[in-house]
């Protein structure tokens, strides 16, 4: 099993363990966006060769990146995202629209758009039973499936 991240008790705990922090968050970035190679990262990103190996490395072993060659001699990889990374998309695109929010004083300095129409992306959560948008003061939270209960012997 690959390395896990440390805090099963609590998700977002367990996700920032993984992809919390600044240069891990800008790599995935740099990867949705199409940059998929060592030094087309290391340039884009102003990051030292060693930060950038490491923290590759590192969602390589949390299968969140893998590695596929594209030259044989000498051996040279990229860097693509697996479905586990691809599915951290929302999580970008929810602190993009963060920081746009706060942030950005003239203005979003990137827009995302839907590439069939050109239409600018809104963020938003509903209900996958009613359909209806649902803010931030409308959201509760309660113990789910992967949380153990006293009745278990295992609180926590």
């Amino acid at each position: 099993m690959p390395d896990q991240p440390v805090d099963e008790g609590c998700s977002i705990a367990a996700t920032l363990a993984a992809v919390g922090d600044r240069w891990t968050l800008l790599i995935l970035r740099d990867l949705f966006r199409g940059v998929r190679r060592f030094e087309q990262l290391r340039s884009d990103l102003g990051i030292s060769r060693n930060l950038l190996t490491d923290r590759l490395q590192r969602l390589v072993e949390l299968e969140i990146v893998h590695r596929v060659p594209y030259q044989d001699r000498p051996i040279r990889h990229e860097y693509r995202l697996t479905a586990k990374g691809a599915d951290l998309s929302p999580a970008l695109v929810a602190l993009m629209r963060w920081g746009d929010l706060w942030y950005a004083v003239d203005g979003p300095p990137t827009l995302l758009v839907h590439d069939t129409c050109g239409t600018p992306l809104d963020q938003a959560v509903s209900c996958p039973a009613c359909h209806e948008p649902v803010g931030a003061q409308h959201i509760r939270s309660r113990p789910g499936p992967g949380r153990m209960t006293e009745t278990t012997g295992a609180d926590r």
